[in-house]
């Protein structure tokens, strides 16, 4: 296994879901966050949590917080700087990250180890997840010697998309099959709870 930080981006707002913290919803009795830990988890080195305001409501799950240092919520482009900043200072032998959303409870088990494969058959910096033919730029493989990059693009430039900052640089996608589901669903609303509800007894 690549020496790889995971990240789990826990630092939205979660407007569509009523505010709170979208990731301590449960799903079939257990939280998402939790199924997000147990999925990444084995496919990390390390594994950090992005969150903001009081990390203590995280305790009870043993992972280090690391908040944003972008002001005003600059969105997730700013938990993946933070987390790349986490890893320069604290894991200097880490050359990656791995990040994930914290509202995505059916993460592939292979995710770090297909990105790893795709960005050195490509040569390139950067990995992102795609399914069903739509990119997830939040599931992704960052190179740590980008956080100068990227914290430019944040802090003087307000580059705050994704996609916008990925472009400047080699990136590689890795595709996923859908069935029996979409290991990218994401829990975004109280409907996507029920539907994943269901999609647990698949």
């Amino acid at each position: 296994m690549t020496d790889t930080l995971g990240v789990i981006l826990a630092g939205g707002l979660s407007r569509r879901m009523g505010g709170g913290d979208k990731p301590m919803r449960e799903i079939a009795g257990r939280t998402i966050l939790q199924r997000v830990i147990d999925r990444l988890s084995p496919q990390c080195s390390n594994l950090i949590l992005n969150a903001n305001g009081d990390p203590a409501r995280f305790t009870s799950f043993g992972l280090i917080v690391v908040a944003d240092d972008v002001p005003d919520f600059a969105g997730p482009l700013a938990g993946i700087l933070a987390a790349l900043d986490w890893a320069a200072l604290h894991r200097p032998e880490t050359q990656w990250v791995v990040s994930a959303a914290a509202d995505c409870p059916f993460l592939p088990r292979d995710l770090a180890a297909k990105f790893h494969a795709a960005r050195a058959e490509e040569e390139a910096k950067l990995c992102v997840a795609r399914s069903d033919g739509q990119t997830h730029p939040v599931i992704g493989l960052w190179s740590v010697s980008l956080r100068h990059d990227l914290r430019k693009a944040l802090v003087e430039e307000d580059c705050r998309k994704i996609d916008r900052w990925t472009a400047r640089h080699a990136l590689a996608t890795v595709d996923w099959p859908t069935m029996p589901l979409d290991p990218f669903f994401n829990a975004n609303t109280p409907h996507d709870l029920a539907e994943a509800e269901r999609l647990t007894a698949l």
